[in-house]
């Protein structure tokens, strides 16, 4: 239940001064949580995200998610976190609201420069401090040395195992996945790379243009990853202009073989819409393994 005396009180604190909530708009663009655009009496806007019953944590871990990415002083901009709510289990999440524009000539050159910045930030191992959210499925980012190990069993073998209790999975395909998941380190990490800070959900419904053009990010599902995996998922449900892997190839080149290790790293992504959507998505998932393991 949204508590407007508590979104009230809560950006008063923000602003340091009282504040009404003037008016709240619903805004489309997401299938789990309610959006609002909020309009304040001191002039000033607010994004607010709901969710009536949302996974302990749920919010926690978008903020913090949001915060990384924002600390990234070159790397694509992510809106503020202004306030969560109060309490165990948040329901709701306040954001610094920025306007969306249609992106012009230059945007994807930009976003594909700050892109590679961003993966540019490094971390001693794969994985995060702390466990999030991929959608609305828990993401284990349990630490890992080895890339390989931390994709075999944080990503593919966890994805496998929800679709394994939810009767989603075959029993075929289940064997070809354990084939595939013994032979992931032949594939998976091109020589030289290093843990990169990864947006983690990088599809094209998550990224937008500012008033100025400048690349804006969120709903993310942050961890420290192979660089590719971020690229690979923008490729997933239709790919972004040229001038986009042009520009970021051009600032941070990939070794050879992305065409076929990327298809690795966007079963993660079929596997949950496996878990999340249904049997829809059943066919992707076999064919994908299929092409390594036949």
């Amino acid at each position: 239940m949204i508590k407007n005396d508590e979104i009230r009180e809560l950006l008063s604190a923000v602003y340091g001064e009282p504040v009404r909530i003037e008016s709240a708009v619903s805004v489309g663009g997401g299938c789990i949580n309610e959006t609002r655009v909020l309009t304040l009496s001191n002039g000033q806007k607010a994004f607010l995200k709901y969710h009536p019953a949302p996974p302990s944590g749920f919010f926690k871990a978008e903020a913090r998610g949001l915060t990384l990415l924002g600390q990234v002083k070159n790397g694509p901009r992510a809106p503020k976190v202004l306030a969560l709510q109060p309490g165990r289990r948040a329901h709701y999440l306040l954001l610094e609201y920025v306007e969306e524009r249609s992106p012009g000539k230059e945007f994807y050159v930009r976003f594909g420069e700050t892109l590679a910045e961003l993966h540019r930030t490094s971390g001693d191992a794969y994985g995060l401090d702390h466990d999030n959210f991929i959608g609305k499925t828990p993401q284990s980012n349990a630490r890992e040395k080895d890339p390989a190990v931390f994709y075999r069993e944080r990503r593919i073998r966890f994805q496998q195992e929800l679709a394994r209790k939810s009767g989603l999975l075959p029993k075929s395909l289940d064997l070809k996945l354990d084939r595939l998941c013994g032979r992931l380190a032949e594939w998976i990490a091109p020589p030289g790379e290093k843990p990169a800070l990864l947006h983690g959900d990088l599809w094209s419904g998550n990224y937008f243009a500012d008033a100025g053009q400048r690349p804006f990010v969120f709903d993310p599902a942050v961890y420290y990853g192979l660089r590719e995996a971020d690229l690979a998922m923008t490729e997933l449900f239709g790919r972004l202009p040229q001038a986009f892997y042009d520009a970021y190839r051009g600032t941070f080149p990939l070794a050879p073989g992305y065409d076929e290790r990327k298809q690795l790293f966007n079963l993660y992504h079929l596997l949950n819409h496996l878990n999340l959507f249904g049997r829809s998505y059943l066919s992707s998932v076999e064919r994908t393994v299929d092409y390594f393991v036949r």
